[in-house]
Parts: structure tokens; C-alpha cells; sequence
């Protein structure tokens, strides 16, 4: 089972009023927004630089998101982020969404999400970036076996 200890990174993301639908609860959509939101801010914040001024920007290029729990307004969750794969020009991170319930975090959605970098201008692939991809190397986990 997935728990918050196999993510290096748990980056806060609050749910807003206009994240519930007329279910009352998250949109499924939204999980994706949450996803976007907790690796670009990570990245923001891992680099030290506004991810948007480089000469190479990522691109998602791929997502995915198992939903396992709802969420609603006012939670507070936890993204876990950890990378499976850091290649050339991409970036596979795998990506949880824990909720905050006391001191404990319960699983709400597991997911993938893929950064293809390329020129800014031009759109055509490039390498990864040296600060994106130093910062990215220390969320580098070991592929799972079994």
C-alpha cells in the first residue's frame, strides 16, 4: 500500500470553495490541477528560479490518476512527489494526494504525470535543463520490484 513515506517530497496544496462540484465533493478534474500545481510550485521552489523564464519549458505530456478516496472542501492535503524516471529532455514523476485527517495523511489518489521539455520558442525537444534536472535528481527513487 502506498503511504506518504514513499514520497520524498509532501507539498501542500489546499482544496478551494470552487474545487467541490454539485456532488459536494473534489471534481475529478481538479485532482489533475492539484498534480500540476504541487510539481511546478516544487519545482519553483527546488530551483530557486521562475520555471517559466528558462529556455526550456516541460510540457505535460502524459497523466494518469487512480481515485481512491474524496476529498471536499476545506481539506488540506499533502502532494507526494517522487520521480520513477529522469531521462534526456523528460521526466516521469509519480504523484499521490493525501488529505490531512490530525497528524495522520490518508491516501486520496495515486497518478503520473510527464514533463517533455522543449525550446521555449521553437517547441521542438530539448535536453532537460541543468537547474531542473539537478533539483529533479534528488527525487530519483529506485524502481519498485516484486
Amino acid at each position: 500500500m502506498t503511504t506518504a513515506q514513499d514520497y520524498p517530497v509532501l507539498w501542500p496544496v489546499p482544496t478551494r470553495w470552487a474545487d467541490n462540484d454539485h456532488y459536494g465533493h473534489v471534481n475529478n478534474v481538479t485532482y489533475y490541477s492539484y498534480f500540476d500545481t504541487a510539481v511546478n510550485a516544487w519545482l519553483i521552489h527546488a530551483t530557486g528560479t521562475d520555471i517559466r523564464d528558462l529556455a526550456a519549458i516541460g510540457l505535460v505530456a502524459q497523466t494518469s490518476c487512480q481515485f481512491l478516496g474524496s476529498l471536499s472542501f476545506p481539506d488540506q492535503l499533502r502532494v507526494g512527489l517522487r520521480i520513477s524516471r529522469l531521462g534526456r529532455s523528460s521526466i516521469t514523476y509519480e504523484l499521490a494526494i493525501f488529505r490531512e485527517d490530525g497528524d495522520a495523511l490518508e491516501l486520496a489518489a495515486t497518478g503520473g504525470f510527464v514533463h517533455v521539455y522543449v525550446d521555449s520558442e521553437t517547441r521542438r525537444s530539448v535536453e532537460i535543463p541543468a537547474v531542473i534536472r539537478e533539483a529533479a535528481a534528488a527525487l530519483v527513487v529506485a524502481p519498485a520490484t516484486g
